[in-house]
């Protein structure tokens, strides 16, 4: 393999560790807050 192929192929390598590798998810927690409760309408039809 020629040594320009070899070095952009190393480029990209070094580019994809760096941009996927040492990072982490960051968690979230969220304190759900409960939907409000309401009547469900009635209609007298007949």
């Amino acid at each position: 393999m020629s040594t320009s192929f070899k070095m952009i192929m190393g480029l990209v390598l070094v580019s994809f560790v760096a941009a996927c590798g040492g990072r982490e998810e960051e968690v979230v927690f969220t304190d759900p807050t409960p939907a409000p409760i309401v009547a469900e309408p009635t209609y007298s039809k007949y």
